[in-house]
């Protein structure tokens, strides 16, 4: 997550509503619609589902309300607003309490193929279709949950297993490679990319994972490829804090990007 953002949070009004103006919409029509071909082609069938079940908009930007009542009525989570940058506190506490933080910012069109930081385009139509499926929520509710208890020097380790799964996965399906994570399905390049043969594909492996570095303003060198979907909804039987302690104790695998200061 970036330290800083030029961007400055949207206060919604008592009813949970976002003011958005023409040329946000605009944004948000051209993302969506620039997006869903490539979404179609190369998400796997659980994010497809979710995107179905939600039925967004494409001329205008969704409000947090309206997704919420949708997610309510199949697992029980809702999509609140936040500022731009939340601390892994609090992501792993609204977690916990099955709510979704969502940046209320759009991004504007200097940084319309990518955007460093989440916005409300990433949050919405990446991350909520997965919070449609049961299974899914209740991974990432798992995950919030094992952050409320673990010190605050293991965040950067937990948040790998997020980073891996519900933000860049993937998985075979019908013997082909697909995407999962949130931040595929809002990426034009990195969906492309990552089922290509450029990068490096993983079996998913917990203890792996929470010993892999990552870069978020890059693309991902290394991708972990779940083969079967009880084997990601297995690790949320974990003892997810034993797991940390067992990858602190080997050591973070070498990274396989360069330094930021020489990208």
């Amino acid at each position: 997550m970036p330290k800083s953002t030029q961007y400055q949070a949207k206060t919604p009004d008592r009813n949970g509503f976002i003011s958005y103006d023409a040329e946000e919409n605009s944004v948000w029509h051209d993302l969506i619609t620039r997006q869903l071909p490539a979404v179609r082609a190369n998400m796997a069938q659980p994010y497809l589902k979710g995107l179905e079940l939600l039925d967004m908009p494409t001329d205008r930007v969704p409000q947090c309300p309206e997704i919420s009542s949708k997610l309510r009525a199949l697992t029980g989570w809702q999509v609140e607003p936040v500022p731009a940058l939340i601390g892994f506190g609090k992501f792993f506490g609204m977690l916990a309490n099955r709510t979704f933080p969502a940046a209320s910012f759009i991004r504007n069109r200097e940084h319309f193929d990518y955007i460093e930081e989440p916005d409300i385009f990433h949050e919405i139509f990446g991350h909520t279709p997965l919070l449609t499926d049961p299974a899914f929520a209740a991974f990432s509710q798992v995950i919030g949950e094992a952050g409320t208890r673990c010190d605050k020097a293991d965040y950067s380790w937990l948040i790998r297993l997020y980073w891996f799964s519900i933000e860049f996965g993937l998985m075979r399906e019908g013997g082909r490679l697909k995407a999962l994570g949130s931040g595929l399905a809002s990426s034009v390049t990195e969906l492309p990319w990552s089922i290509s043969d450029k990068p490096e594909h993983r079996p998913f492996d917990v203890i792996d994972i929470l010993r892999t570095p990552y870069r978020i303003d890059i693309h991902q060198p290394v991708y972990f490829v779940i083969d079967n979907l009880e084997d990601l909804f297995a690790a949320a039987k974990r003892d997810l804090l034993a797991d940390i302690a067992e990858a602190r104790a080997m050591g973070l695998h070498a990274p396989k990007y360069p330094p930021k200061d020489a990208a």
